[in-house]
């Protein structure tokens, strides 16, 4: 099984039940800020999974031209 990026964040995702239970048998403050860091992993989860559009640091005409990052 391929691990795309639907799949990768969904499974950071499932993190959100134990939050939920944690925000609600302890203070809220601690679960909202856990529920943040569980966004944060599964958006970037996401990011890194995902293709990218071939764009990057060294582009074509760069290279055409012979400058290169020193």
């Amino acid at each position: 099984m391929e691990l795309t990026p639907r799949v990768a964040g969904m499974a950071a995702l499932l993190a959100i039940l134990p939050v939920a239970a944690f925000g609600i048998f302890r203070t809220w403050w601690a679960g909202a800020i856990t529920l943040v860091n569980v966004l944060l992993i599964a958006v970037s989860l996401y990011l890194l999974f995902s293709p990218n559009d071939g764009a990057g640091h060294n582009s074509h005409e760069e290279a055409a031209t012979g400058e290169e990052a020193v």
